[in-house]
């Protein structure tokens, strides 16, 4: 079976994006930029709401810019291809690989881990997240912290009252000082 996976940046207070709505502290170095094109790899589609969905949109047509460095290209080759499932109550049409979803999200997961295939199924965006844990559908967190503190903003974990035993299965320091986490559901189904 496909697993989920919930993976973002995140400050070291625990959000994603900071009070005033930025997240220009999560650019990422030329070492993390590389870890994330690694990691791409390994997914075989990914799920977004809507807001992250409109922030990725630079990508579909990142390729056309001739100023892009390799790495750029490389993540460009890698996510337009990749398959998306976008959930939002207010698009009416989405660009690219992508299709709106045609049902809530734990029917959209049921059936992408009934679907043949590889790679797992990633979730980004701290809303749909959110969802998704409190319905136990997450198999895997993983984060990159960054060395930041925000005060605030739209966390990371969702508050919920549900305790969720986790195992932590990797951890990788960058030079830059980042901090690489991956920590495994310990009830998830496998």
């Amino acid at each position: 079976m496909r697993s989920v996976t919930y993976s973002m940046n995140v400050s070291l207070d625990g959000y994603i994006v900071g009070p005033d709505g930025g997240f220009d502290w999560t650019a990422p170095d030329e070492e993390v930029f590389r870890f994330w094109i690694d990691e791409i790899r390994e997914v075989g589609v990914h799920l977004l709401g809507r807001r992250l969905y409109e922030a990725m949109l630079y990508w579909e047509t990142a390729d056309q810019d001739a100023s892009l460095d390799d790495a750029d290209r490389e993540w460009t080759a890698l996510w337009k291809p990749l398959p998306k499932v976008v959930f939002s109550t207010t698009l009416s049409a989405v660009q690219g690989n992508a299709r709106l979803a045609s049902g809530g999200l734990a029917e959209e997961i049921e059936r992408l881990r009934a679907e043949p295939g590889e790679g797992a199924i990633a979730i980004g965006g701290a809303t749909l997240a959110a969802e998704a844990a409190a319905s136990g559908l997450i198999d895997e967190y993983q984060t990159i912290v960054y060395p930041v503190l925000v005060g605030g903003g739209i966390p990371f974990f969702p508050r919920s009252e549900r305790r969720v035993d986790l195992e932590l299965v990797e951890t990788r320091t960058f030079d830059s000082g980042h901090v690489h986490l991956r920590h495994r559901v310990l009830d998830a189904p496998r």
